[in-house]
Order: structure tokens, then C-alpha cells, then sequence
């Protein structure tokens, strides 16, 4: 088990830290629990999903790195498979503010990089802030996604976002979360830039049309990838780094591990994400990565054509 679990987890029942103590010690837990994992710790511990999400919340914040605010907020997302991700608030210092990552922020990309098709609830430990019901409205399912807060009754995203603005405005009909391919290319990409293209050509940039995907490579060769996820209000928009940075910590890696580092954009748009990648280098969280934010030296772009031959 992750040292950063050893408190909260000692704060659970003696039931679940009996039933969740094995899923833990996995060497492969990843910050999220299969659908059949959630049946036989319901089953054992006599809870449903919601209860099970309700007490997973400390496990969750525990994932938190909040050196600007100390304040730890975690999120559980249940996806329509069953399946429950962790997320957990990310601060970044000597950069804006703006470049935090709030819980619920991390918990949806969690689950859209895990091919998450969509999203029922949100459990979250505190009330979800104004930007973050805005992010959550980018969502495939946020007609339906129900939020869950201690101490409340579960309403619906709506409840707590009302007359609200969003994709529909814009006539905007692929939503967050939804399957996509945009079909870009690269010309002498490596295997990073390729990673990168992937994640790119998977990412919801309706608005924009600036498709982003970004690789990271640690010293022991495992990559992390991270999608650009727009949003109809701008500025709730959550950048690919921090979607993949959030990726590796969920996970349990040492974001200071990255070696190598890729981002993949097109050539000609209107918005990059190169300038913040490059700003944000000075982050005490991103101290000693000495390869990640040498990610401009590394930038491939792409172009507007899809065929590699219309390229040449």
C-alpha cells in the first residue's frame, strides 16, 4: 500500500479495511476500483456504491498536493461500467493559480483517459466550487450525472449549476467524454511524439479546434499521456500536462521521475499550449524534472490535413 494511504485507511472500519486492504496492496492499483471489486466490497461490507464512494473520500484526498492551500479535497466518480476513479486536488507553485487542478477535475480525467464512456455521480468531500460545475456541464452525461456530498441528499448537477451555460449554446454536440478519433498525423514522429498524437487526436477541443495531447516518459520507461478538454466557458478548459501529471499521481509515480516529454498540436491555431507548458517550469512541484519542460525542443506539430501524403 502507498505510505500516503496508511492514515486515512487506519480511520476506516475494521470491515472495509479488512474487504479493501487486498485491492490496495495490488501491485498494480492504480487509484481505482473495477466494477467487480465494488460488488464484493459492497457485498462485504453491506454498502452500496454511493456508501462505498462516501468512504473511500479520505483515500481519495490523501492523493492530494495542495502546497499553496493545505487543503485536500478528494473526488470519486462512478463511471456507467461500474467502475470507480480517484481524484484529487493538484497545486502547482510559482505559476497563476489557474493552473490548479481541482478534485473533480481530476476524477473525470481520470476516467476519460481510463476510456470511460461516461459518468453517473460524482462523490465529492466538500461542495463542488462554480468552476468546477461548469467543468462538470462539459460532460456527455451531465443531464443526468448526480452529485454526492456528506451530509446531503444526492442532486443532480443541475440542482447546483442552474440556467446554465454550456455546449447546447454553441451548438456543440460532441460532448466531453465522448468517443473520438480526429484522425491527425504525423510525419518522422518517435515513439513518444506518437503516444502524444494519440492522445491529441482524443482530445475535446470543440471550440478551439487546437486538438493537444502531451507524453511523458519517467526513468523507469513508463509513459503517461494527457488530453486537452475544452470547455464552453473557456476558462475551466483543463491543459493536457495537468491532465497527465494528475494521471501519474493518481497512480502513485513520483511526477519528479519524468524524463522525457512531448506535446502534440497543430501547426497553425488560434490558442498553444506551448507557452504554458514552458511558464509553468518553474514549479516547485516540478522541481527536478530537468527533462519535462525541455517539452517545446520536443513539440511535433501537426497539419491541418489528415493525409499523410497531402503533408508531404
Amino acid at each position: 500500500m502507498h505510505t500516503r494511504y496508511h492514515a486515512p485507511f487506519a480511520q476506516l472500519s475494521d470491515t472495509l479495511q479488512h474487504a479493501l486492504l487486498p485491492i490496495l496492496e495490488r501491485p498494480d492499483f492504480v487509484g481505482m476500483l473495477l466494477a467487480d471489486d465494488v460488488t464484493t466490497l459492497c457485498t462485504q461490507c453491506d454498502l452500496t456504491p454511493e456508501t462505498l464512494a462516501y468512504a473511500l473520500l479520505p483515500i481519495a484526498a490523501a492523493c492530494a498536493i495542495a502546497h499553496i492551500s493545505q487543503f485536500q479535497v478528494g473526488a470519486v466518480a462512478q463511471g456507467e461500467s461500474g467502475n470507480l476513479y480517484f481524484g484529487a486536488n493538484m497545486e502547482f507553485t510559482a505559476v497563476p493559480l489557474q493552473q490548479t487542478l481541482h478534485a473533480e477535475q481530476s476524477a473525470i480525467a481520470h476516467a476519460w483517459l481510463r476510456q470511460e464512456l461516461g459518468l453517473t455521480s460524482i462523490t465529492v468531500n466538500y461542495t463542488p466550487c462554480g468552476h468546477c460545475r461548469q467543468f462538470m456541464n462539459e460532460l456527455n452525461r451531465a443531464n443526468t450525472l448526480h452529485i454526492h456530498l456528506p451530509g446531503r441528499e444526492p442532486a443532480q448537477l443541475h440542482h447546483y449549476l442552474p440556467d446554465a451555460f454550456g455546449p447546447q449554446n454553441l451548438n456543440i454536440t460532441t460532448l466531453l467524454m465522448d468517443p473520438v478519433n480526429h484522425g491527425r498525423t504525423l510525419l518522422d514522429a518517435d515513439l513518444l511524439a506518437q503516444t502524444a498524437l494519440d492522445a491529441a487526436n482524443r482530445s475535446h477541443a470543440p471550440y478551439s479546434n487546437a486538438l493537444s495531447g502531451v507524453a511523458l516518459e519517467t526513468d523507469r520507461g513508463t509513459v503517461y499521456t494527457g488530453r486537452y478538454a475544452e470547455n464552453a466557458a473557456f476558462n475551466p478548459s483543463l491543459p493536457p500536462l495537468q491532465v497527465a501529471l494528475n494521471l501519474m499521481n493518481l497512480v502513485g509515480e513520483d511526477i519528479h521521475r519524468v524524463r522525457l516529454a512531448a506535446l502534440v498540436e497543430p501547426r497553425n491555431t488560434t490558442i498553444s499550449q506551448c507557452d504554458v507548458a514552458n511558464y509553468s517550469g518553474g514549479s516547485r512541484v516540478y522541481r527536478r524534472t530537468a527533462a519535462l519542460y525541455r517539452l517545446i525542443q520536443r513539440t511535433k506539430m501537426m497539419d491541418e490535413p489528415v493525409s499523410i501524403d497531402k503533408m508531404l
